[in-house]
Parts: structure tokens; sequence; C-alpha cells
């Protein structure tokens, strides 16, 4: 194994693993409290949202050949947040659902899937080409914005703040019980976009030596962008979007390890995970007495980090 892929291993699995303990202190019986129901929970939270994201990122910029391409690319985040906002405004109206699901997460999680799938379909037609796919995940992130905007425009002030606070990213209220909704949606999408790694890496070189090497790329590119959203919208429906997280994160696994799809799936699962870990830590601790969402770290963090690895590449 690669000399820098094993630094790279054992740094990210250092950091996931000293996240917990960061940050006030933790001796006695609420020290523990902290630390086994707060802080494990979210932590765990955190390197499965991360390391989604960051999959999916690495999946879909293949598949695309678009570097930029991010798993909002096909109006994943976009339904999330016209469907976070419909159950804000309709929350009074239906109530609570069964079983204390949150009608925030439900919502968002339903609109997420459906606007994803819809391109995931027409992606696995076989009659659109990439571009297409492209234009048509466009063109429903525009349109579930504005529709979007125009329900943030009936909402009240009480409404308007809790749409603002879900679209800024969070993981402050993950439990263990967050962290069982969300693992079966998670796991399914690591293991179906793994299992794809070499249809991918063949993809990688071209439409055309994928096909010549058997690889059905209309099949191909439906699995990785239905079940890419699939854990997507798990994820962004529970913990709000995250901003840059599956877009940075391959970038600075290709900046490390190189790009062969082989080493760069795995080792986006791991990056992404302890990066999102480590901003969560970082969130915590970066305003004293309060914290920061994580999504506007990711966001802080990952634009710079973007504009200096293009300005790198062109170099």
């Amino acid at each position: 194994m690669n000399a820098r892929v094993i630094v790279m291993c054992v740094l990210c699995v250092a950091a996931i693993a000293a996240a917990p303990f960061i940050g006030g202190d933790l001796g006695g019986e609420t020290g523990a409290f902290v630390l086994t129901s707060l802080r494990i929970p979210r932590v765990l939270m955190a390197c499965m949202v991360g390391a989604v994201l960051s999959l999916v990122g690495a999946c879909y910029q293949t598949i695309f050949a678009n570097p930029l391409a991010a798993p909002s690319t096909v109006g994943t985040t976009a339904g999330a947040t016209m469907g976070a906002m419909i159950a804000v405004l309709a929350g009074g109206a239906i109530g609570g659902l069964p079983g204390g699901l949150p009608l925030v997460a439900v919502f968002a999680f339903l609109a997420a899937l459906g606007v994803s799938l819809f391109v995931a379909a027409l992606a696995g037609s076989g009659r659109a080409r990439v571009n297409d796919v492209l234009l048509a995940g466009i063109a429903i992130s525009l349109a579930t914005g504005a529709v979007s905007a125009g329900l943030q425009f009936t909402a009240d002030q009480m409404q308007l703040f809790a749409a603002v606070q879900w679209s800024l990213g969070h993981l402050p209220q993950v439990n263990y019980r967050g962290v069982a909704m969300i693992a079966p949606f998670v796991l399914v999408t690591l293991a179906v976009l793994l299992a794809q790694t070499r249809a991918l890496q063949s993809l990688a070189a071209g439409e055309d030596r994928a096909h010549s090497q058997g690889v059905n790329v209309p099949k191909v590119r439906g699995i990785v962008l239905g079940v890419g959203a699939l854990g997507v919208a798990a994820c962004v429906a529970w913990c709000g979007p995250i901003a840059f997280v599956g877009l940075i994160v391959p970038h600075m696994v290709r900046m490390g390890v190189g790009s062969s799809r082989r080493v760069l799936l795995p080792m986006s699962v791991l990056l992404g995970a302890a990066f999102l870990t480590g901003c969560d830590t970082a969130a915590r601790l970066v305003l004293p007495g309060r914290e920061l969402p994580v999504g506007v770290l990711t966001a802080g963090i990952g634009a710079p980090l973007l504009v200096w690895l293009v300005a790198r590449g062109r170099r």
C-alpha cells in the first residue's frame, strides 16, 4: 500500500478518535454523560454524513466527467430545502408524526428523494446524454429553489427563522436515535457505490472505453445517481444541507493519493468522515458559550480551499 495512503488513514482515524474528548471538562458523572450521550453520537453522525457526502461527490464527479459535480448537482439539496419549508409552514396543521419523527426531516427526505430519483431515472433510461442529465438537475434545482423562495415569502417570522436555522446545517441535536435512523441508508449507499468501483474506474477513462470493457454506462449512471440520492437525502433531511464536503473532499484525496477510483472512493469515505468531524469539533469551540452551525464552517473552509485547489491545478 502507498505510504501516503497509510499516513492519511492513520491521521483520519486519529482525528475521529480524538474528537469526542476535545473541549470542556469531561470528569465526573456530568462529563461521562456529555461524552457518551452527546459527543459520541454526534461524532458518529458526522462520520456517516461526511462519508456519504464525500463518496457521492466523488462518484458524481466521475459519472458526469465534471470536477465541480457535487451531491447538490441533481437537485437533492434544493429538493430537501423545499420539503423542509413545506413542513415548517404545514407543521401546525399536520401535527406530530407517529413515533415522534421530526416533521421537517420526513418532508425534506421525501422531497429530496423525489426530485433526485427523477434525474436518476432520466440518466438510467439510456436516452439522455450526460449534459442532458446535468441540465435536468440544474433545472430542478432552480425550480425547487423558486418554490422555496415563494414559500418563505408567505411564512411568518417564527417559521422563517426555523427554516433558516435548518438550512445552515447542524449536528448538535443528534442522539443515538438519529444515528440509528440514518444508519441503514448510509450503509446501503456506501456498500452499493463502493461495489461500482470497477465500473467507475472504466468510466473515468471515457464512455467509449467503458463500453468496450462491457460496462453498461446508463445502468451504472442510474444506480450511482439513485443510490447516491438516497443516502444524501437521508443525511440532508436529518442534519440540513452541509455545503462543500462532497465537492472539496474528493479533490483533497486526489491531491494527496492520486485519482485511481480504487483509492479515491474508499479514501473519500474516510477523509470525508474525518473532515466533517473536525469541522464539527471546531464549530463547538470557535464561539465560547455558543455553537456555530457546522454548515457555516464547512462553507467558510471549503470555498477558499476550492479556489486554492483550482489555482494550484492551473499552475
